[in-house]
């Protein structure tokens, strides 16, 4: 069996903000996927009960790297 390729980052609440990470990651050359719920994902997007949390997986070589820039998004968010 193949090894996995890719690792959880993180998980934030909303669509929204999954893209503009997404955006962000990959504007430092960081591939990222998205993982979430089909019925989070809608015209009028549920966000009740965790279903509107999205996962963010990069790959495991890109894992440090994309550590760091989130920890630098996190703190210039405070």
């Amino acid at each position: 069996m193949d090894e996995l390729k890719w690792q959880l980052l993180t998980e934030v609440q909303g669509r929204m903000e999954a893209d503009l990470l997404k955006s962000y990651f990959e504007a430092y050359g960081i591939d990222v996927e998205l993982f979430q719920e089909a019925v989070g994902h809608q015209i009028y997007p549920v966000t009740i009960n965790g279903l509107g949390r999205v996962q963010l997986f990069v790959s495991k070589e890109q894992f440090d790297d994309a550590r760091k820039l989130l920890d630098e998004y996190n703190s210039a968010k405070e």
